[in-house]
């Protein structure tokens, strides 16, 4: 039977599909005459999704189903779902006034329905696509992939058709030795009814690949929805430069779905990919990296990566990305500038040098900050957003007012109005090390549901544990209340304000402690 592969992109915000474009780019490259077709479910409208995807299947009669899956974790201080899931579980956790608790209450009601809603909605899109397949393919199969799926692969296993193949992480060696009737089992994969998940299984090292440029000539041949992201020019389209991220940062998941093995793509690849792209009109870019640069080791890399962007003559393009600015040097500033870098990320959690050591960030914000200052005089003049995720391990007042010191020093390089405070509080996510630290500390149970929006258990997986956590749930609802078109800028100010600012040089110290505990160590 000659293998017909459909990609099934399903439903979320519309943002570039990077996943499923290299994976069918990927295949391509090994298997040229092997029929493809991407079906991004993000471009149709709600009531047609059910129509679109039959209609589809129909048409191209696949024997294999690759499904895509996105988002599922809510906890963000962003619209969506109906409304801010943030200040909707604050306002029911920590408001006094009865009506605001009610309101809260109806309105974390209205999130949590829309995302049970969406867990069945997207489980019933991949059983009606795999159904509709086997109508003229009866052995067709399903694999199950995306970052949704490589953090909550354990538990999406028990809802999902018997033989889909559950994927974690990248799935091009996966799909390959699939095509090629080879045994994957020794991929990060599992077929649901069959085999289960090796302990651990997300922990284990990805298959090293070789990335070249995305081939956007054939791209478009099998994506019909293409034109979708060209038309808009505010678009930001995801080119890939780098896999892997080589840090320990307790709570974060890239680390553990990519791998700590940094792999390079070659820059001549990069650019050729970008001048595709370009020539169709596209002029902002996301570096999709876990890091842009993730470690000193690799600046070379984006060096010559930028200089090859200048070299091309791409010279009216703007990009974005998450930096560790504590990796810029004075060149590299001055190419970020000339290559049109007008917004980047900063995700530093604390400004307390304090907790980004208990976290195990692996950076020193006095370095930060003198590299902003040469950013700054490289000429940058454009929006950085500073991600603060409060109530971290071993925060106090003390640490907050360091924090506060930090921003306000960001803000005299940047300016004030060029520093975006995005305040988060850390969604608890599985195989990271804060979950080991919250089952170590009786925070969390063993076998919990990560997945539950219940409120007893959304509750704790939203990262705000006492006894600071009413302390800052009532700062957030003032905030909402005061300006909550800017809130994060009036997150801060009440903080200050409560408060007071610490000397500067007291965040940029971390004293060093023999009797403190350290943060679990995950095996």
């Amino acid at each position: 039977m000659e293998n017909r592969i459909l990609y099934v992109r399903l439903p979320c915000n519309p943002i570039f599909p990077i996943g499923v474009v290299y994976l069918a780019d990927a295949v391509h490259k090994l298997f040229p005459n092997l029929k493809q077709r991407i079906f991004d479910l993000g471009t149709v409208p709600p009531l047609d999704f059910a129509g679109a995807l039959d209609a589809c299947v129909d048409e191209f009669q696949p024997t294999l189903l690759v499904f895509s899956w996105r988002d599922i974790q809510i906890y963000a201080p962003v619209g969506g779902r109906g409304g801010n899931p943030l200040q909707n579980a604050f306002e029911f956790y920590y408001a006094r006034n009865p009506l605001v608790k009610l309101r809260g209450a109806l309105g974390g009601l209205r999130i949590t329905t829309a995302y049970y809603q969406e867990l069945w909605r997207n489980l019933g899109l991949i059983k009606r696509g795999l159904k509709r397949a086997r109508k003229y393919h009866p052995q067709a199969r399903a694999i199950v992939g995306g970052g949704a799926v490589s953090v909550f692969y354990e538990q999406l296993g028990r809802t999902l058709p018997p033989g889909t193949i559950v994927s974690v992480g990248e799935g091009e060696a996966l799909l390959e030795k699939y095509l090629r009737g080879d045994d994957f089992n020794d991929e990060r994969c599992y077929v649901v009814g069959e085999t289960q998940p090796r302990d651990r299984m997300i922990h284990e090292k990805p298959t090293p690949i070789e990335k070249t440029a995305c081939q956007y000539d054939y791209i478009e041949t099998i994506w019909p929805e293409f034109e979708y992201y060209l038309q808009e020019q505010d678009f930001y389209v995801g080119v890939q430069t780098k896999r892997g991220c080589p840090h320990n940062c307790c709570y974060c998941i890239y680390t553990v779905i990519e791998g700590k093995q940094v792999r390079i793509n070659p820059a001549d690849e990069v650019v050729a990919e970008m001048r595709q792209l370009y020539n169709r009109g596209i002029r902002n870019f996301w570096f999709t990296d876990a890091q842009f640069i993730p470690a000193r080791k690799y600046i070379d890399d984006a060096i010559e990566l930028l200089q090859k962007i200048l070299a091309a003559g791409m010279n009216d393009i703007h990009w974005a990305a998450y930096i560790r600015a504590d990796n810029l040097t004075p060149e590299l500033c001055d190419l970020m500038v000339k290559t049109g870098m007008n917004y980047f990320e900063i995700g530093i959690t604390s400004g307390s040098q304090e907790l980004v050591r208990k976290m195990r960030m692996g950076y020193n914000l006095r370095v930060v900050l003198e590299n902003c200052r040469d950013l700054k005089s490289a000429g940058f003049n454009d929006l950085v957003s500073v991600n603060y995720s409060f109530n971290v391990i071993d925060e106090t007042f003390d640490t907050i007012r360091q924090t506060i010191a930090y921003h306000r020093e960001l803000e005299r390089i940047f300016g004030a109005d060029k520093v975006e405070p995005a305040i988060f509080f850390i969604g608890l996510q599985p195989h990271t090390h804060l979950e080991e630290y919250a089952f170590k500390n009786d925070y969390l149970q063993p076998g919990y549901d990560p997945m539950s929006m219940m409120p007893w258990t959304a509750r704790k997986l939203l990262w705000n544990p006492e006894p600071l956590g009413s302390f800052f749930g009532e700062v957030c609802l003032s905030a909402w209340r005061r300006n909550p078109n800017d809130f994060g800028r009036e997150v801060m100010r009440i903080l200050e304000e409560r408060l007071g600012c610490a000397d500067l040089e007291t965040a940029l110290c971390a004293p060093m402690s023999s009797d403190r505990k350290p943060l679990v160590k995950v095996g």
